[in-house]
């Protein structure tokens, strides 16, 4: 009885999800004809917001609920297919959709650390976690730990529980809060492009679209709205990638042509890196460069030269009553120049660092670890598998990725849909490295060499997305008229966005790739954001300070605390904190240092008791906060401090190690757990079960 009712089920959500992909498409053609008719290009983008949010809007009102089991695991009834393309649009995060294939542009085959790193994280999480997560049975992964490291009756492990569950709470709350910061930042940037409102009202826009659904229903909610948001993310990113493939190698299918254009790509780089024209350029780059030198060497003298040369400009020009846009621009530099010399050297040091990147010569895309002597390439390939290191153990402690395995009927259920989740995410990840090539080569055979009298148009519109901090800038350095490589300074966020314009495609298509980097933010800022909410509600709020509080009262308070938590976020990243994939590599090196030994070694290891895992915890924690704080010039520290020349976003690499032999000393010095602890790691490895 209970398979026919799935198996109806499963062909009543397929009916639903066909009908919305129809729909979809239907929409597509629709707007073209509009732009063909002369629509100007900010209502269509008005039309896309409006759309996306009230499809959201009717997923969440259809599935709203008060019921604690749905509001927290949509039922446990999600079938294995729809949980992998939920999961796999929790997972495809703005950091996935926006940043990743401009920082494989950017950085070439460093950047595939990321590929590795995250796809093979899904492999940790199937094989280490997840089934034994579902089989638990209950909510959280707080829940899970209290429980395994608790070591008296019943769910929660009592008292004894709580500290391990309240640095559980707290670890998640951290990891999950840096990580939605990073997909609200992203949701203001793709609202202010492409509906013209200022960046904070794009943050607040998008929050909209976020709380409409995680508000009203949950896990429930969100689950059903991930799928929908799976298919647009997947339409968004396919189209512009196959124009591409097909405009420069004659082929629809991406992971096959970017093989044939990446040679022409090395042919092109080779050809730009010895052009006199860009040579030149590098040149003046380098000798800005030499001065910020000689202003650091001569500091504090050189600051205190500057700032009295920047008074006496804006004094001349009021002096000879110079215009007034001559009298504004002298007064913005004196207001921009540095305050102190301490900071005089922090921003000269960044801008020597700017200047000297944008003097070397384009790095061979496909060249392994490039580097100008053998020490400098082991370097670049040691925080290559740092890197993939830190993700992977990242990605087996996302506590809003692991929360997914409590949706589905069976433990069974749950390794199907960890597979269905690699497949979906995978036909995004291995189109990113060809997207990266494609856009690439159009850009260095197209833009480079036209004219500054003839740049195209999305020039000049992803220039004035952010004045402040421009997504992309390009200026004449060398005065000749020509646009040279080493003249333009791109935003690795900005490429997958742009790709539609820089391919020459309609612009309903890049309508439709910013709806798709809309989705693929706010689907797992969603899953963030209930993450957040149920650890304080549930593992807080239920089980340590009232832990009689009604099924109604859990799931109102839980409501609450995510529309505080929602706000307190957007607030956070509308004064943009850092780059998405910056924000997005602190959270995988944390969440791997503090929750993933504690979560393993409670599975596979009966003798890891309860003072193990809160030493452990703690370990991790405060080893990964110390590097980063100590080798991140944005926190206040150094990049010649780091050990072993690892960068900090790979913190985490330090900080897992030390948190499992902390967890293993302490727990073999004290006592071992007590029986129910051992009985419950028995029960969930169970092989008749599993």
């Amino acid at each position: 009885m209970n398979k026919t009712r799935n198996r109806s089920y499963f062909h009543r959500l397929s009916r639903y999800y066909l009908w919305f992909t129809a729909c979809l498409g239907l929409f597509l053609v629709a707007l073209t004809i509009l732009e063909n008719e002369g629509m100007p290009r900010q209502w269509i983008g008005h039309l896309y917001m409006f759309a996306t949010i009230v499809l959201y809007a009717i997923i969440g009102v259809v599935a709203r609920t008060s019921n604690v089991s749905e509001y927290y695991v949509a039922g446990r009834r999600v079938p294995a297919l729809f949980n992998g393309m939920a999961t796999a649009a929790d997972w495809i995060s703005a950091a996935s959709f926006i940043s990743l294939a401009g920082t494989l542009y950017l950085h070439g085959f460093d950047a595939l650390a990321y590929v590795m790193g995250w796809t093979g994280g899904y492999c940790l999480v199937a094989l280490l976690i997840a089934p034994y997560l579902r089989k638990f049975a209950q909510y959280t992964v707080p829940d899970f730990l209290a429980a395994r490291y608790g070591g008296s009756e019943g769910a929660g492990g009592g008292d004894r529980g709580n500290v391990v569950r309240a640095l559980a709470v707290s670890a998640t709350i951290v990891v999950s809060f840096t990580y939605v910061v990073a997909q609200i930042y992203a949701v203001g940037l793709i609202a202010s492009r492409f509906t013209g409102v200022d960046f904070s009202v794009g943050i607040f826009l998008g929050l909209a679209s976020i709380l409409v659904c995680s508000f009203l229903g949950g896990m429930r909610a969100i689950t059903w709205t991930q799928v929908a948001q799976y298919i647009i993310i997947l339409v968004a990113f396919s189209i512009p990638t196959i124009w591409l493939s097909m405009k420069f190698a004659g082929n629809p299918v991406p992971q096959v042509a970017y093989g044939s254009v990446l040679p022409k790509l090395a042919q092109r780089e080779a050809q730009l890196a010895y052009d006199p024209r860009e040579r030149e350029v590098r040149a003046r780059f380098q000798a800005r460069a030499d001065e910020y030198s000689a202003r650091l060497a001569a500091l504090p003298q050189s600051w205190e030269a500057g700032r009295t040369e920047a008074q006496r400009r804006l004094d001349g020009a009021r002096a000879r009553n110079a215009s007034l846009g001559e009298v504004r621009n002298a007064e913005r530099e004196l207001m921009a120049y540095p305050r102190t010399a301490d900071e005089a050297a922090r921003a000269w040091t960044e801008q020597r660092a700017a200047n000297l990147a944008r003097a070397q010569p384009p790095e061979p895309h496909a060249e392994p670890f490039p580097g100008a002597t053998r020490e400098e390439s082991d370097q670049r390939r040691n925080n290559f598998l740092a890197l993939v290191f830190c993700l992977m153990f990242g990605t087996a402690a996302l506590p809003h990725i692991l929360m997914r395995a409590y949706t589905t009927p069976s433990v069974h259920e749950t390794r199907v849909s960890v597979f269905w989740t690699l497949f979906f995410i995978l036909l995004i990840y291995l189109t990113m490295p060809a997207l990266a090539v494609l856009a690439k080569y159009d850009i260095y055979t197209s833009l480079v060499g036209t004219g500054y009298d003839k740049l195209p148009t999305w020039v000049s519109y992803w220039a004035n997305v952010d004045k402040a901090n421009p997504l992309i800038s390009i200026a004449d350095i060398n005065g000749d008229g020509i646009v040279q490589l080493a003249e333009i300074a791109i935003d690795g966020d900005v490429l997958t966005l742009a790709t539609p314009e820089i391919g020459g495609l309609p612009y309903v298509i890049s309508g439709l790739v910013a709806a798709g980097g809309l989705a693929a933010a706010l689907s797992t800022a969603d899953g963030l954001l209930l993450a957040i909410s149920n650890a304080l509600s549930h593992d807080i709020w239920f089980k340590i300070v009232d832990p009689h509080a009604s099924t109604q009262k859990r799931v109102t308070i839980s409501k609450l605390l995510l529309l505080a938590v929602a706000f307190i976020a957007a607030y956070v990243a509308s004064q943009k904190p850092a780059d998405i994939l910056s924000l997005v590599g602190a959270a995988f090196s944390l969440a791997g240092s503090t929750l993933f030994p504690a979560l393993v070694a409670g599975v596979f290891w009966k003798r890891a008791n309860r003072q193990g895992a809160i030493a452990g915890m703690l370990a991790g924690f405060l080893v990964c906060v110390y590097y980063m704080l100590h080798t991140n010039p944005i926190l206040g520290g150094s990049a010649e401090s780091a050990w072993f020349h690892i960068a900090p976003i790979s913190a985490g690499v330090f900080g897992v190690p030390a948190g499992l032999a902390v967890l293993a000393v302490v727990s073999l010095l004290t006592p071992a757990p007590s029986r129910e602890s051992v009985g419950l790691v028995e029960h969930i490895r169970a092989p008749d079960e599993i």
